[in-house]
């Protein structure tokens, strides 16, 4: 999946991010504003995951979407 057609078409997105990572509150995915690296940064914040994890984590959930 393209990360600029996420970025792009960021608040028809935010309600499937919502549903993989429940701690993220609908303010924090508006302060995200489809930036990858913002994203990551509060996933490893919420989730107390690596940098690595959280990479990790997003692009499996990408995976499942394309699929």
């Amino acid at each position: 999946m393209n990360w600029d057609t996420i970025e792009g078409n960021w608040k028809q997105w935010k309600g499937r991010f919502k549903q993989a990572w429940a701690k993220l509150s609908d303010d924090e995915l508006d302060e995200i504003e489809g930036k990858k690296d913002r994203l990551l940064g509060k996933l490893q914040e919420r989730y107390g995951l690596a940098k690595e994890d959280a990479h990790r984590g997003l692009d499996e959930f990408l995976k499942k979407l394309e699929s």
